[in-house]
């Protein structure tokens, strides 16, 4: 038998583009969001699932929700501190 091991064995496991618990979390939501849309006619929840679906894909260890975290962070958040000689 031949088995294929990952590079980095401590690594976090992953599922596509996402890590293997956001990717729980993406299919459960996915079907109580097919059962709202079914029963209740609710389009929400799909959104919800769908919008939380592409901020958590992986990319080189970052998220989207990551990168908008940074990017808030050093525009907004925290003083930028210059110095002119």
């Amino acid at each position: 038998m031949n088995f294929i091991y990952p590079q980095d064995l401590k690594a976090k496991p992953n599922m596509w583009l996402w890590s293997l618990k956001d990717f729980a979390i993406i299919g459960i939501g996915a079907l109580l969001g097919a059962v709202f849309l079914i029963y209740l006619r609710q389009v929400l929840p799909i959104g919800i699932v769908a919008i939380y679906a592409f901020m958590t894909i992986k990319l080189d260890d970052t998220t989207i929700m990551d990168y908008i975290r940074f990017a808030v962070r050093y525009f907004i958040t925290t003083q930028q501190y210059y110095e002119w000689r």
